[in-house]
């Protein structure tokens, strides 16, 4: 197939305070969610001025790639459009239908596979198509990427620095995070039901062997939300430091496998919430950096977009049995998403 465009499809998040409550609103429309429970989680948006980063951070994306993939010999146009706050999915779809797009490559920001990471962004670029009608563009996400060389040398290089920031002789403990979803979806059910925990795993063994820590590590999660009547993947990364405080550990290096940028989840959850958990308990903590805008992850970009256009081999470092969405059935669909970003 010959493609004519690129579509950067993300999550969206409010650019001011006024726009807190509505956007929270869209990502829970036909959850029931009451504006109490989005009031509570819309303060943590006041802490930063009612701004989520991940507009500012896709744009900064968008302009990189654009000036990578054109050093490249990529000449495709690139578009970006949200599932919650402007720019909608739907008017980039109906931007590309305008300029005569016919058939393009979807690349969503995340790496891992979950009905809110990967399922869901399909559904959604399929109800922006519906809307345009028959004729609009045929869009085909790429692949998760969870174990992209590109995707492990990035955290990678940034957990070294980060571990040698911690003074010599602590008694330090390596923690992966990502975040939490629901038990039922990791049941196995579907040809890769339940991948979403062995994906993590691989990744933060990819990545502490590559940093060299040799001295073992955890995967927990972060994040949950939904009734407590309704198991979530746990540890939870705030028992978790309680938990290795009481076993002597002195610092904790947590290393944000599942995030690509500092939004909410990662400014609040992590750097205000899980650092209060170490002060409490007398622990240090080290947040390795999330990977950005840094070479590493358009480079991974710029090859996901080569595989589809080029034919060049995929570059991953596991067997893991990974979403294909060109493959009906091939992504577990099981309603939960996030409500910040």
């Amino acid at each position: 197939m010959t493609y004519d465009a690129i579509l950067l499809v993300s999550f969206g998040g409010p650019e001011g305070p006024d726009d807190v409550l509505p956007f929270l609103r869209n990502v829970t429309r036909g959850r029931g969610i009451p504006d109490e429970r989005l009031s509570a989680v819309a303060e943590h948006y006041q802490h930063f001025g009612g701004v989520s980063p991940m507009n500012d951070w896709c744009r900064r994306l968008l302009a990189a790639m654009r000036e990578d993939f054109s050093a490249h010999g990529i000449g495709l146009p690139i578009y970006w459009g949200n599932r919650n706050w402007p720019p909608m999915l739907v008017d980039a779809v109906s931007d590309m239908h305008a300029d005569g797009v016919r058939n393009a490559i979807a690349i969503a920001t995340s790496a891992f596979g979950s009905y809110s990471s990967c399922a869901q962004y399909i559904e959604d670029i399929g109800a922006a198509r519906a809307a345009i009608g028959e004729d609009a563009p045929n869009i085909e996400k790429v692949r998760h990427f969870f174990d992209h060389p590109r995707f492990i040398d990035s955290f990678a290089d940034k957990l070294r620095t980060s571990l040698a920031e911690v003074a010599a002789g602590q008694k330090t403990r390596l923690v992966f995070t990502s975040h939490s979803i629901p038990n039922r979806m990791e049941d196995t059910s579907g040809p890769i039901g339940g991948r979403y925990s062995e994906q993590h795993r691989l990744a933060s063994q990819l990545v502490a062997e590559s940093a060299g820590w040799e001295d073992g590590w955890d995967l927990v999660w972060q994040s949950r939300s939904g009734p407590p009547t309704v198991p979530w993947l746990e540890p939870d990364i705030n028992d978790h430091i309680a938990d290795l405080a009481a076993q002597g550990y002195e610092h904790v290096v947590v290393c944000p496998i599942g995030f690509l940028s500092d939004h909410i989840e990662v400014l609040w959850d992590l750097d205000n919430e899980a650092k209060e958990t170490a002060e409490k308990h007398g622990v240090g903590l080290t947040r390795v950096p999330t990977p950005d805008v840094d070479q590493h992850l358009v480079a991974l970009l710029r090859e996901l977009v080569l595989e589809r256009t080029q034919g060049k081999p995929p570059r991953r470092l596991s067997g893991l049995p990974t979403c294909d969405p060109l493959v009906e059935g091939s992504c577990p669909a099981r309603g939960y998403s996030s409500i910040r970003r």
